[in-house]
């Protein structure tokens, strides 16, 4: 199945890119697919630990069960003043 990553702010600027696809065997869960990402894309790793994860839009804290099509948006801690 093909699943799209959403990059934003400062994940967005070191990936060059806002969205990178990737495929993933059938019947994979969200941490399988933050672990193939995270592997294919080492320039990001470093956001891992603070980057939430929303699937097709909704923050999730699961290991949510994906499908062919699902959007994963990665967004990093918003800092303001």
């Amino acid at each position: 199945m093909r699943i799209s990553f959403l990059l934003w702010a400062q994940m967005r600027v070191a990936a060059g890119r806002s969205r990178i696809e990737i495929e993933l065997p059938d019947g994979s869960r969200l941490n399988a697919a933050l672990d193939r990402f995270y592997e294919s894309y080492p320039d990001l790793v470093s956001h891992r630990a603070t980057a939430r994860a929303a699937v097709d839009g909704e923050y999730v804290r699961d290991n949510r069960l994906l499908h062919d099509g699902t959007e994963i948006s990665l967004i990093p801690p918003v800092q303001g003043g």
